[in-house]
């Protein structure tokens, strides 16, 4: 597995920390969007260091491929993060299986760069990291990931109850899977 990755239109690459600032302004636009949906986040979580600590230690699980996180970037605008996909709680074994997230600046909603960085890491998960299985797990009620998801291939599974707190509140998520063709 490569460190960085190219499509059409963008850059698909794995940061140390030498990135946080660059990461740190990603969330810090998106922080209301990014909170709907995610985790109560540490009171440090909007600083450079924490940024950092961050990195280096997702690019420890990358070298280890316990996880992998790519940053996205358009080709045009390599100074300016536009989002993420990730591979976290990579099984390997009889399973090969990893549940993949992702976020992307609202700016760049409906251009088509989710799916284009998604169908590339998927790729990269089946052919280079050799995971079988990948799901997703969304809230019900963001249709856009939703869509998302069944326009590259996820079938949905099931409802996965209580099964996150988000925001104080345990929330069911919709299990979707793709498998490796």
């Amino acid at each position: 597995m490569k460190f960085s990755y190219e499509t059409d239109r963008l850059i698909l690459k794995i940061l140390d920390g030498s990135y946080a600032n660059d990461i740190l302004r990603f969330y810090l636009t998106n922080r209301e969007l990014f909170e709907l949906c995610e985790a109560a986040r540490p009171e440090n979580f909007y600083t450079e260091a924490y940024q950092r600590r961050v990195l280096n230690h997702e690019f420890q699980m990358c070298i280890k491929q316990t996880g992998v996180r790519f940053w996205i970037y358009k080709k045009t605008d390599l100074a300016h993060v536009i989002g993420t996909v990730c591979f976290r709680n990579i099984i390997r074994h009889i399973y090969q299986s990893s549940e993949v997230g992702y976020k992307f600046d609202s700016l760049t909603w409906h251009h088509g760069y989710a799916s284009e960085a998604l169908h590339k890491c998927i790729n990269i998960a089946f052919y280079e990291m050799n995971l079988h299985r990948l799901t997703a797990h969304i809230m019900p009620d963001n249709t856009a990931s939703i869509h998302l998801v069944e326009r590259i291939g996820f079938e949905r599974e099931g409802i996965a109850r209580k099964s996150a707190l988000i925001r104080g509140i345990w929330e069911d998520h919709v299990i979707y899977s793709i498998i490796r063709p």
